[in-house]
């Protein structure tokens, strides 16, 4: 049985166990201060092309979201997200339990936009309601989506003249910087964000993402914050080797594009056989609608995740393809597919 559940099903990249497995007798620093760690951290630097930038590197993307909007935000202040952002879906209330309340905008593309924004900045107006702050997105999206550079850059725009952070999830940023529909570089996150983050665990890393802070009124005492939190790892060179041989000779890259490129195969499948799709198909998360018959068969064989129905005999699933998706395995699922039109003749 082969897996399209998620991106991270697999353990790491071979380079990155290699590279694990040749420093493991070296004696490093603790807590992210050892030689490993400083230089991922000027990797990230030249290329997001911002010397400036503070870079955390931690171990997993909720505890990196908590960390990020809980120390940007007052006691009294929220965060805007899309009704689908992973903070208010699939984070077991971690905001709200560091004391913020999540505000959302129903987004049916999974992006924030200006224009969804405005209602909520219009609905909190004095000290009776909680006090928008920060605007949280996630690129790619929690549903496959991507941001072009101008909604990126509209976005920021708006934020800056409203006083709103902006922070960028990017636990799929591998996926959104190397797909067809593409027109922004990790630079211009860099430009147009408060912070950000690079996700490693779904990208070839056994766990990691890398948070950069660009804004400085989010930087000081981070480091306080992260221990306080429990998120600061002792050995903390295992995250630092990871994200140097990410960004060593464009593997990070390297990665996302593989896993974009296996969902190009199964997304041209599906469509030549006349499967539609959720939402529009730009990375490695495929939405496809299939009748409830057919995701019974095709569970036989493949694991996935059920999205939504779309009406009483209809089923949006979620199909991920990752840095180790083999052509085999889309071989098959595609013959599976051939299988379902013949029964369904």
């Amino acid at each position: 049985m082969y897996s399209f559940a998620n991106d991270y099903s697999e353990g790491a990249h071979p380079r990155i166990l290699a590279a694990l497995m040749e420093t493991n007798l070296e004696q490093n620093a603790g807590y992210s201060l050892d030689a490993h760690t400083e230089h991922a951290i000027e990797q990230i630097r030249q290329e997001i092309r911002c010397p400036r930038a503070d870079v955390h590197i931690l171990v997993g993307g909720t505890q990196t979201n908590t960390l990020a909007i809980s120390s940007a935000l007052r006691p009294h202040q929220a965060v805007i997200a899309a009704a689908t952002g992973h903070i208010n879906v699939h984070e077991t209330g971690a905001i709200e339990a560091c004391g913020h309340k999540v505000l959302t905008a129903e987004a049916p593309d999974g992006k924030l936009t200006p224009d969804r924004i405005r209602p909520i900045l219009a609905r909190h107006t004095d000290e009776h309601m909680v006090q928008p702050k920060m605007v949280y997105i996630s690129n790619s999206t929690e549903i496959g989506t991507q941001y072009a550079k101008a909604e990126l850059e509209a976005l920021s725009q708006f934020c800056r003249r409203n006083g709103l952070y902006l922070f960028l999830d990017g636990a799929r940023i591998g996926a959104a910087l190397t797909s067809a529909s593409n027109d922004l570089t990790m630079a211009d996150f860099a430009a147009l964000t408060d912070a950000f983050y690079i996700g490693g665990t779904k990208n070839g890393a056994l766990f990691g993402e890398a948070l950069v802070i660009i804004n400085d009124a989010l930087k000081q005492d981070f480091r306080f914050l992260i221990k306080q939190h429990g998120a600061m790892l002792a050995k903390g060179w295992l995250l630092g080797i990871q994200f140097e041989e990410l960004f060593r000779d464009h593997l990070f890259y390297d990665l996302a594009a593989h896993a974009n490129e296996m969902a190009v195969r199964l997304r041209a499948a599906l469509i030549a056989r006349g499967y539609t799709f959720a939402y529009p198909p730009q990375t490695n998360q495929l939405f496809p609608v299939f009748s409830n018959d057919e995701i019974l068969l095709l569970e036989k064989n493949f694991l996935f995740h059920p999205d939504q129905a779309v009406d009483d005999s209809h089923t949006s699933i979620r199909l991920v393809t990752s840095w180790a998706t083999t052509d085999e395995s889309i071989d098959a699922f595609i013959r599976a597919l051939d299988e379902l039109k013949k029964a369904s003749a």
